[in-house]
């Protein structure tokens, strides 16, 4: 097992043209995290964290009004060949059997770390999210694990305290798992049983070096409601759990928001890396404006590009279908496309080694009016390889917009 972890670390230090003794240190002291479960086969474990590339996540899953799985793993492959760094399942439906079924495809089919949200499958499970229980829970959360899940968002910091916070919110909860979580403790008047038997979720984890990604079940699901007392307040028992994770021998990360207004981005960062410990940060966008659905990919971009050159170390993708519905495979490849450039332009001005080469040898190809190369260095070779089909050059060394004649690169080089 030492050997292979080493392996491992040697491949991801080569990958991120970092030293392998300051991934290690990274590691170490929880501002980095391996996803990797030791179930999962055939995976390409991803590193998260301090001195690393801004990673992508793409968020599939079925759900009751459309549960296919020929549908799922359609869109895993197209998240994949995007270039997604890790894949979400967040199926939902009727039935329970058919929800492992998709994860355990997903995960057989995948060669990309796997994380899912154990409490969509345990409110179905369990008949409704009312009738939550922790024994339900981590039979599931187990069940998951054992099949090879490397990352599960657990919402563990919501507390009773919040219930009066939500209703002075525009909208009080967006967040799936968060709203389960507080309809159950305002009609059982119990504390959230994930926050009380946060150490029984902790022992299934470590068993199964599956990293606890802690939900931002108080997200703001719209400007008027960011960095309100309520999102704070989760914030600050994540950091408490973050260290509770770590004494454990847990990694774990931290999920951020939300719609937040592009002057906010800055001090959102700021407050999760004092907060919580410097702990990886994973942010869904953060979408920045309301008013952008069919669009929302492109505006969460701006946000995440922000985010992740102030320290967000990971974006969850956004679809053009956000707010709208269940996206297909071209939404899912939209949103991997335009997220990878976020996380892009973020390492390049974090000062990723490896992504400004990338820039400098993609600049010498068009110097050269390479267009394999450039091929090479494109971010959405796809895309790049349709438009240069489809354009008629004059020559095999000239594009079709300025011609020999007119063409900078000609004219004085």
């Amino acid at each position: 097992m030492k050997e292979k972890m080493n392996a491992v670390l040697a491949c991801i230090a080569k990958n991120e043209n970092i030293s392998e003794a300051l991934l290690r240190k990274n590691i170490k002291r929880g501002l980095a995290v391996i996803l990797a479960n030791r179930n999962h086969k055939n995976i390409k474990p991803i590193a998260v964290g301090k001195d690393l590339m801004v990673k992508v996540n793409a968020n599939i899953g079925a759900s009751s009004e459309d549960f296919n799985l020929t549908h799922e793993l359609r869109k895993l492959k197209v998240a994949i060949e995007a270039g997604a760094d890790t894949i979400m399942d967040l199926s939902v439906a009727n039935n329970s059997k058919a929800i492992d079924k998709i994860r355990r495809s997903i995960i057989e089919k995948s060669s990309q770390p796997v994380g899912t949200v154990p409490i969509y499958q345990s409110a179905v499970e369990a008949g409704s999210p009312q009738r939550l229980t922790i024994k339900n829970f981590l039979k599931i959360f187990e069940r998951q694990a054992k099949d090879g899940v490397d990352f599960a968002t657990i919402h563990s910091g919501i507390t009773r305290n919040c219930l009066n916070m939500v209703k002075r919110r525009l909208i009080p909860v967006v967040s799936r798992g968060g709203s389960f979580l507080l309809d159950w403790m305002a009609k059982n008047k119990q504390e959230n049983f994930l926050y009380r038997y946060f150490n029984e979720i902790l022992d299934i984890a470590k068993e199964y070096n599956v990293t606890i990604s802690l939900g931002d079940g108080l997200r703001p699901g719209c400007l008027a409601d960011s960095t309100d007392s309520a999102q704070i307040h989760e914030l600050r028992i994540l950091g408490e759990l973050a260290l509770k994770a770590r004494d454990k021998g847990v990694q774990v990360i931290i999920e951020g928001p939300g719609h937040i207004p592009l002057n906010e981005i800055k001090k959102n960062v700021e407050l999760e890396k004092e907060i919580c410990h410097g702990a990886p940060f994973y942010v869904l966008g953060p979408l920045p404006i309301d008013t952008a659905a069919g669009y929302d990919h492109i505006a969460g971009s701006i946000g995440g590009a922000l985010a992740g050159y102030f320290g967000a170390d990971f974006l969850c993708y956004i679809t053009p279908k956000e707010h709208i519905g269940l996206p297909d495979a071209e939404d899912v490849r939209q949103g991997v496309v335009i997220t990878k450039i976020a996380a892009s332009i973020a390492s390049i001005a974090r000062g990723n080694k490896k992504e400004i080469l990338r820039n400098r040898l993609m600049a010498r190809a068009r110097k050269y009016l390479d267009w394999t190369g450039m091929s090479k260095y494109a971010i959405d070779r796809k895309k790049f390889r349709e438009f240069v089909s489809e354009s008629p050059r004059l020559k095999e060394d000239a594009c079709y917009m300025c011609g020999d004649d007119f063409c900078a690169l000609k004219i004085y080089s």
